[in-house]
């Protein structure tokens, strides 16, 4: 794909906005964005979560959600919390973008303090803040649930090899639960209870296979969910490779595609997403064409920054 980068530094922002589509602007806009942040800062996620993914939309409370990646395959079941007065209720699986951005910060602290023991309060608070994220009103109620949904559920990662076959069991992300408090200050800081623990099991599996991402692409793509899983697929894959790397429609379709019937309709807004996610990741080579996109090797995703005219 022809890089929107090399546009913006060889005509500056403003001349490239009138050289797009006008539907390509607001890519444009991001990737411009991308390339004048000169933070590092750098979040985490474990590698199974590269080459599978959440759902984009809710699924019946009940159903259990299972997405074949690249030789691993996940399976969430959906699980039971108490509320208030000690009735026990179904949560769903968590999906969109929001279960996604709660699940980075839980790694990205985890890996950061060496502990699974995170802390939550002001921290995720202004870290949500970062991301864009508010904590009042629908906001807050989103991200309530989608905590909600990742404390009740039970998720398996099922490696194709043996190397990592048993990394990661059977069991709850979180132990404890995220408990959030209902409130009326939209400015209080506590919101959350001091800590939560992640379990034993994905602990460790986290740490064996940790995936680095650019935390300000995160922000810039926050509400876009396929985005954010193309990104981290893209973190996870190119730096590793050698050669380049044809990936089939197919294969894409049967990894990203579950929101969607066929791949007449897929193709569009995987190349849609695929841009966006190649708009915050400077670096990264891919090409498209009709038999689906090329992988090339290209650096990890927390490259030297480069600065926009």
């Amino acid at each position: 794909m022809a890089s929107v980068h090399d546009l913006i530094a060889r005509v500056g922002v403003e001349q490239a906005r009138k050289l797009v589509p006008s539907g390509e602007r607001k890519l444009i806009d991001t990737a411009a964005q991308a390339m004048a942040i000169e933070s590092r800062a750098m979040g985490i996620t474990y590698a199974g979560f590269c080459l599978t993914a959440l759902p984009h939309n809710p699924l019946a409370d009940d159903a259990v959600w299972e997405r074949q990646g690249h030789k691993v395959k996940l399976v969430i079941t959906p699980g039971y919390l108490p509320d208030r007065t000690g009735t026990m209720q179904l949560h769903g699986v968590p999906y969109g973008s929001r279960a996604r951005l709660i699940m980075l910060y839980l790694q990205t602290r985890a890996i950061q303090t060496g502990s699974p023991e995170v802390e939550l309060g002001a921290s995720m608070k202004d870290w949500l803040s970062r991301m864009g994220v508010g904590v009042g009103g629908k906001q807050y109620r989103d991200v309530k649930e989608q905590a909600n949904r990742i404390s009740a559920c039970n998720l398996t990662f099922v490696w194709d090899n043996d190397r990592r076959g048993k990394a990661f069991e059977k069991d709850a992300i979180v132990k404890g639960g995220i408990q959030l408090y209902e409130h009326d200050d939209e400015n209080q800081l506590r919101l959350w209870v001091d800590t939560v623990r992640l379990s034993d099991s994905f602990f460790q599996a986290l740490k064996e296979h940790p995936v680095p991402v650019w935390e300000p692409a995160m922000k810039l793509i926050a509400g876009k969910s396929m985005a954010i899983d193309v990104y981290v697929w893209l973190a996870y894959r190119l730096h590793v490779l050698e050669l380049k790397t044809p990936v089939t429609w197919a294969a894409l379709f049967g990894q990203f595609g579950h929101s969607y019937q066929n791949l007449k309709h897929f193709k569009p807004r995987f190349t849609e997403a695929l841009k966006m996610a190649l708009a915050v990741y400077p670096d990264a080579e891919v090409d498209v064409s009709e038999a689906g996109v090329v992988l090339h090797p290209s650096p990890p995703p927390i490259p030297e920054r480069k600065m926009v005219r």
